[in-house]
């Protein structure tokens, strides 16, 4: 399958799952479909680089589909990962606060919306994102379901849950990561205080984004595939760049990309205070009055259109983002080089070249 078909393949098995599971609720009562309804809106949309990158990663490794039971149970692990994406996006955009993702309003601000429209008691805000932080839970549930139930031999689940339990544990200490770096103090004019913030946020990315998005789904298709050492270790050199390339590119939308192309308000990242590395360079490298200003405007909640602007040009003047830009080429090099010397099948390696481009030639 190309990305095309791997796409309508997982959207065929989330439907399936989410009418499953839509029934097992209607015994709860009428109003278990409100879990539901949010869910499925979510899942129709994204890119499904992780389902590529785990589909390509067993094929690269040489992987028959017959070999795990066909197509259908090949797919249930990229559609295991789709739903563990959901729940990861869910719960993400309660933590930052986030009005929309996809181009639609976020699944706790839905819940909100749905408290507000029946007045009903209490607080909406709370009821939303309690009822956000429910509906990830079930796709956490839902996602092991998929990966236990999909018709996966004994022996080839038995080799892909040790990466799939790691990648869970590992992505949620990068989010609890993520958050404790936003809360610490921003100072950066120590001795190696600049340095220090490079790494953590670096660090950040690698285990919020570029093992999750990238290394781990691969060395999921791997391990389904039963591959070599040495091949699970191209894999790592080569989705460990990618992902920090991914993230970066990520971390430039977040600033400057278009809200009708990213489905997120402009300079979403600026009113949430996040410590990326653009932002980094671009208060390392301003001068005094340009580092106040973004220092006032970085984590103001209600930083207006105008403000968004004038930190896009203080940004773009130091130099920071062209900096960054440099670091995703360079990223991207290696992760060219990796799979340049890798092991893998021809086709695999067609596909997985333009998977380099889809993860960061992007302005989505």
């Amino acid at each position: 399958m190309d990305l095309d078909g791997l796409r309508s393949a997982v959207q065929r098995q989330l439907d399936a799952i989410l009418a499953h599971h839509a029934g097992l609720l209607a015994a709860v009562g009428d109003d278990g479909g409100s879990l539901v309804e949010p869910v499925a809106k979510l899942v129709r949309g994204g890119k499904r680089l992780r389902a590529a990158f785990a589909y390509w990663g067993f094929l690269g490794a040489g992987g028959e589909p017959q070999d795990v039971g066909g197509d259908d149970a090949l797919v249930s692990l990229p559609t295991s990962l789709e739903l563990f994406q959901a729940a990861a996006l869910i719960h993400d955009d309660v933590m930052d606060a986030s009005d929309t993702r996809r181009g639609q309003p976020a699944v706790h601000r839905q819940f909100a919306a749905l408290h507000r429209v029946q007045g009903w008691m209490g607080d909406d805000a709370h009821f939303g994102a309690a009822g956000a932080i429910l509906a990830g839970d079930l796709c956490l549930t839902w996602s092991d379901a998929a990966l236990a139930g999909g018709g996966l031999p004994p022996d080839a689940l038995a080799r892909v849950r040790p990466v799939f339990d790691e990648m869970r544990t590992q992505l949620m200490a990068g989010q609890y990561l993520d958050m404790l770096t936003q809360a610490l103090p921003l100072e950066l004019s120590g001795h190696g205080a600049f340095e220090t913030a490079i790494a953590r946020s670096r660090r950040v990315i690698c285990f919020k984004s570029a093992k999750y998005s990238v290394e781990h789904p691969l060395l999921m298709g791997a391990a389904l595939a039963d591959a070599p050492q040495g091949l699970r270790t191209s894999y790592s050199s080569y989705g460990l760049a990618l992902g920090e390339a991914f993230q970066l590119r990520d971390d430039v939308l977040g600033v400057y990309g278009d809200p009708r192309q990213t489905g997120k308000p402009a300079g979403d990242d600026l009113r949430e205070g996040k410590r990326t590395v653009l932002v980094l360079l671009a208060l390392q490298a301003a001068d005094p009055a340009a580092e106040a200003a973004l220092r006032a405007g970085i984590g103001d909640p209600v930083l207006d259109a105008a403000g968004v602007e004038r930190l896009r040009t203080i940004i773009e003047d130091t130099g920071a983002r062209s900096a960054v830009e440099r670091m995703i080429d360079e990223a991207v090099a290696r992760s060219r080089d990796a799979l340049a010397t890798s092991q893998v099948t021809a086709e695999a390696r067609a596909a997985l070249g333009e998977l380099i481009d889809a993860a960061t030639a992007r302005t989505a």
